[in-house]
């Protein structure tokens, strides 16, 4: 793209009353964090579907994970699963990322295949299964302290799928009870994101089924405690935007799962199902940063981007590359709105005017913009090319098959 290209596109939006160092500036802290299992032999609900050159243990999970920060600049922290990610010694874990350029990011404790999860992990009705899951909560938390991590994504796939399995009620408070004592343990710094999810693997109902429960439980646990959105949790027509427009003025909007659904929670990359939605999301962010409300602004500046995708057919890295990029293309986007051109067409009752004014900014081509961001941090201008030309892709074939799957 040409520097004349980037002078049309910062003359065209100047003219529209959009601060164009204002949004290189928020796109340049645009921080997104990549997660381990992303890396690792993963498939369907049928089959793991092995492939050569993947990692064999965390340790080269981060190395592949440093390719992505390395040509994107905005992916410096890995999420970590553990048991997936368990290792005899995790200060040596936290060196070699940080030899990399790479932080670990949240923690992600597995409540959900050990044999005894299979009617529940924190809801189960024996009492010394509760324990054992709770325990676990706890085992993560002192992982995170090992390893400077700050955060945990807590996702469960406790349910059940037939009336009377289970005593709602009665799993409603052992959950509570769980999350409790892990909260106790926590450090002043840490936070909890709670994730939710309305369906799979329970098809009756799921302990924790939508963003209103999640937020309850929040609620009732502290300020450390918030809630965590994934973009493929919701059922067919939720309108995700709301939530987090909801989340965001109740300050307790903790971050983001990103990927995409067709039908169900289908893990596809962001960004290729429903882009129009992702940047609707963002709309609703960069809206509240600029609220009059400092607790709405806090917030919104405070929001954890991750990615949670199970890269099944894709390539690794090139999956996760464009994983990344889209997310930085679908904020770019929504950098662009005027929200006084928003706001003054909504007063007048210009419904149309006001969506339009929304939707110009979506479908602007932000290349240009992201191509002198990249040039001026000293980045590839198209990272996807610059990974393919090299040769890091064939060196990581010598691994063969058979490498850490979850």
């Amino acid at each position: 793209m040409s520097d004349r290209a980037y002078a049309f596109f910062e003359e065209q939006q100047k003219a529209r009353g959009i601060n164009i160092d204002e949004v290189k500036a928020r796109l340049k802290a645009l921080k997104i964090e990549t997660p381990s299992w992303g890396y690792g032999d993963s498939g369907t609900r049928f089959k793991v579907f092995q492939k050569e050159g993947v990692p064999r243990n965390p340790f080269e999970k981060f190395d592949d994970a440093a390719q992505v920060h390395k040509l994107t600049g905005i992916a410096p922290s890995v999420a970590i699963h553990i048991p997936w990610d368990k290792v005899d010694d995790y200060g040596k874990l936290k060196i070699h990322a940080e030899s990399l350029g790479l932080s670990i990011g949240a923690v992600n404790p597995n409540l959900f295949q050990d044999e005894d999860y299979m009617l529940g992990s924190v809801t189960n009705s024996d009492a010394a299964i509760r324990r054992k899951a709770t325990n676990h909560l706890l085992e993560c938390v002192d992982i995170a302290k090992e390893t400077g991590s700050k955060e945990f994504s807590l996702w469960f796939a406790d349910g059940t799928n037939y009336p009377g399995q289970g005593h709602i009620r009665k799993r409603k408070a052992w959950m509570q009870e769980a999350l409790a004592e892990m909260y106790g343990a926590l450090s002043p710094d840490m936070r909890l994101l709670i994730e939710y999810k309305c369906f799979e693997p329970a098809f009756y109902h799921t302990d924790l089924a939508d963003w209103g429960m999640a937020y309850n439980l929040a609620q009732k646990l502290g300020p450390q405690a918030e809630v965590l959105v994934d973009t493929g949790h919701h059922l067919p027509g939720a309108n995700i935007e709301h939530i987090v427009a909801y989340l965001l003025d109740e300050k307790r909007l903790g971050g983001f799962h990103f990927n995409s659904r067709k039908y169900a929670d289908d893990d596809l990359i962001v960004g290729t199902v429903n882009p129009y939605e992702l940047f609707l999301i963002f709309y609703q962010i960069v809206s509240a940063a600029g609220d009059s409300d400092a607790g709405v602004r806090q917030n919104a500046e405070s929001i954890t981007y991750m990615i949670d995708q199970s890269h099944n057919i894709e390539q690794k890295i090139p999956a996760m590359l464009r994983s990344v990029l889209n997310v930085q293309t679908q904020l770019a986007k929504a950098l662009l709105i005027n929200h006084d051109e928003v706001n003054e067409a909504a007063e007048r009752h210009d419904v149309l005017g006001a969506e339009d004014a929304v939707r110009r900014a979506f479908e602007f081509d932000v290349t240009p913009l992201l191509h002198a961001i990249r040039e001026e941090q000293g980045l590839p201008h198209d990272p996807m090319k610059a990974y393919l030309s090299s040769s890091y892709g064939k060196d990581i074939l010598a691994r063969g098959k058979g490498g850490a799957s979850w």
